[in-house]
Formats: C-alpha cells, structure tokens, sequence
C-alpha cells in the first residue's frame, strides 16, 4: 500500500514531466482524460490476462481507446480514450525511490529515475494515442 508522502513525491514529479511537455501534447491531455492510479484494479490484469497477485506493480501505464489512425465516423460513439499511469508499476519499474548498484554496476532508482520513468511512460501511452506499435514504441526508447 503505498503511503500519502509517496504519492505526493510521485504527483509533484508527474507535473514536473507534465511541465516540460510540448504544448501540443497538453493539447491531447485536454482532451484523453490523465489517470493516476497506485497499481491498476483486479478486474484490469484479469482483463489482461496478468496475474492480480504477482503482477500489480508490472504494469506501469495504459492507453485505453481507439487510436487517431484507426478512427472513422462509426468511432464517434466510442467511450472517450483514456491514459492511466500508475505510480507502484513506475517506481519499481524505476528501481525504487532509493538509488542502488546492481552486480554489473548499473545504478537504479531515486528521484531522478522515476521521473525519467513517468517521463517514458507517459509518452509511451502519448505514443499509442498516435497509432504507434509497441515496436514502434521499443525503437524509439519508450518501450
């Protein structure tokens, strides 16, 4: 369960992020509604097809609706598309809020990383909403 102070510390990173995005990608959050959530529901990993017990904190964020590139007229009807991120998938996935050394001398974790971490989540999601595969994504450092 993640603590008060943690998701203060992850919002007051995310608006930093938010802040240094080009302004029309705030266009686009206007627009596809920004959810922030702790870990995603039991319901979602199960719709998934992850495991709710060992991979709450695997899934860092989500777009969910129809992409610019697939959508025509018989769309309109459509649930309005969403982006969530979710805070314990982008710590973990960062390595933790303290830094450390892995056996090959990689550092992770810290403030810094999981602010590159929301960064390259977000713009993952942002990435989707264009059309873009996950290979896509991988090639261009957001995978």
């Amino acid at each position: 369960m993640m603590k008060a102070d943690e998701r203060e510390r992850f919002d007051a990173l995310l608006e930093l992020v938010l802040g240094a995005l080009p302004e029309r990608l705030h266009a686009l959050l206007a627009e596809s509604p920004l959810i922030v959530e702790d870990y995603p529901s039991r319901e979602l990993l199960e719709e998934l097809e992850m495991d709710p017990e060992t991979e709450r904190s695997s899934l860092c964020g989500l777009h969910s609706g129809t992409p610019l590139t697939e959508r025509s007229f018989q769309h309109s009807a459509d649930m309005p598309e969403t982006i969530h991120l979710f805070r314990e998938g982008i710590i973990a996935q960062a390595g933790g809020w303290e830094s450390w050394e892995d056996d090959q001398g990689t550092w992770w974790g810290g403030e810094d990383q999981v602010r590159e971490e929301i960064r390259i989540t977000l713009l993952h999601e942002i990435g989707h909403h264009f059309g873009l595969e996950e290979e896509e994504l991988d090639e261009l450092g957001y995978g």
